[in-house]
């Protein structure tokens, strides 16, 4: 048993959308497939994985290193120690080979990619649903295939006004969602305070709107906006100032008395220890949003996982970034409180399994081997193409 090739290719992304503080109409992202020697069904199995929105492609450190660390190793030490599967905690260690700790820059998001891909092609091997893997491994042995999920958008479109919020937020509550979430910092307060009044009009029982600055402010203005916002009922009051600023989040939590999240900018175990080490963050009623594609894979996830149960977090209280189905698989096989979607933005790598539908607020996931990435058709093509 060994990998064959490792194959990666940058996709666009973009979409003429922005937040508070950047656009994304010339975003990225790299698309891997590891290929093994193994064969289920007639097949070879094939491992895909992906990196979020946010980040750009990887290509070049994935060519320069970590892809040809792997194919240069001895293929026996890269297995399970019986031989029956691919080990990521081996592969990962490989692709880190010869890295200097600290400085993590985006080479967590290459790593976290091929991470991504390992992990498909695992699961595919033992031919289990990769939640299902997860559980059984790490977690109870129990997974929870029913999972949370809220609806991302409400960015600042050109020409959209008032209504063409409604109108987004509006599609997102009828297919199901029963949270949804905005940008806010891109705009003036005034005005931005005008578009949460639209989108709550809309709210039925039961339903939240969360907002998002995207790390735009500075601490005046964060309070500023956390005064304003105190007085609605919102999901929660995301990302601040700037992800690395723990003593602003510290700061910022004694003038909002609602949830508050961040952490997809957080990029290794380290960091989001010192989050929940000096941002002040409360394990009651705040959010954890790390994302393992951005964040050198599910390998650095699990050392994240144990590092927040050490001090006193429950995994409930995370709800990743990203709007793939790698965070699906975890939050149902490790008890994530759940995940972020993206109903129509960055297509074709966000959303679920052809079918798969929201219903009040939650998806039932399908039981297929691996991540499932082959039951979305639209997706599954764009990998075949990789593939070949």
């Amino acid at each position: 048993m060994k990998i064959i090739d490792i194959r990666e290719s940058t996709r666009p992304i973009k979409s003429n959308i922005r937040n508070a503080y950047i656009d994304f109409s010339k975003m990225t992202l790299s698309l891997v497939a590891v290929v093994t020697d193994v064969v289920r069904n007639g097949k070879p199995v094939i491992g895909y994985g992906f990196n979020s929105n946010g980040r750009y492609g990887q290509g070049a450190l994935m060519r320069e290193r970590f892809i040809p660390r792997l194919l240069e190793a001895e293929p026996a030490s890269l297995l399970e120690d019986d031989g029956s599967n691919l080990d990521p905690h081996k592969i990962w260690a490989t692709m880190m080979s010869n890295e200097k700790p600290g400085g993590h820059g985006e080479r967590s998001v290459a790593v976290g990619t091929i991470d991504m891909a390992v992990w498909d092609a695992v699961a595919k091997i033992a031919d289990k649903p990769l939640y299902q893997l997860l559980a059984e491994r790490y977690g109870n042995g129990t997974a929870n295939r029913k999972v949370f999920v809220y609806a991302a958008g409400g960015y600042y479109w050109p020409g959209q006004g008032i209504a063409g919020l409604e109108r987004e937020m509006r599609s997102y509550l009828d297919r199901g969602y029963s949270v949804v979430k905005k940008k806010i910092g891109g705009a003036s307060l005034a005005e931005d305070c005008q578009r949460i009044e639209a989108v709550l009009k809309l709210l039925g029982p039961g339903q939240k709107l969360a907002v998002d600055a995207n790390g735009r402010f500075d601490l005046k203005t964060a309070v500023s906006y956390a005064k304003a916002l105190s007085q609605y009922e919102l999901f929660w009051y995301e990302e601040a100032g700037d992800p690395l600023d723990y003593a602003l989040q510290a700061e910022l939590a004694p003038h909002y008395a609602g949830s508050m999240a961040t952490g997809e900018n957080l990029f290794s175990m380290q960091d989001a220890r010192n989050l929940i080490r000096y941002g002040g963050m409360r394990p009651d009623r705040d959010w954890l949003q790390f994302d393992c594609a951005l964040s050198y894979g599910l390998v650095e996830y699990l050392r994240t996982l144990d590092m927040l149960k050490e001090n006193g977090w429950s995994p409930s209280r995370c709800i990743p970034h990203g709007g793939h189905q790698m965070s699906l698989m975890i939050a149902a096989g490790l008890g994530l409180g759940g995940n972020e979607s993206y109903p129509d933005l960055f297509q074709p790598y966000g959303g679920f399994p052809d079918g798969v539908k929201v219903d009040n607020g939650y998806v039932t996931l399908p039981e297929l081997p691996g991540i499932g990435f082959e039951g979305k058709a639209d997706l599954y093509q764009e990998m075949q193409q990789l593939a070949g």
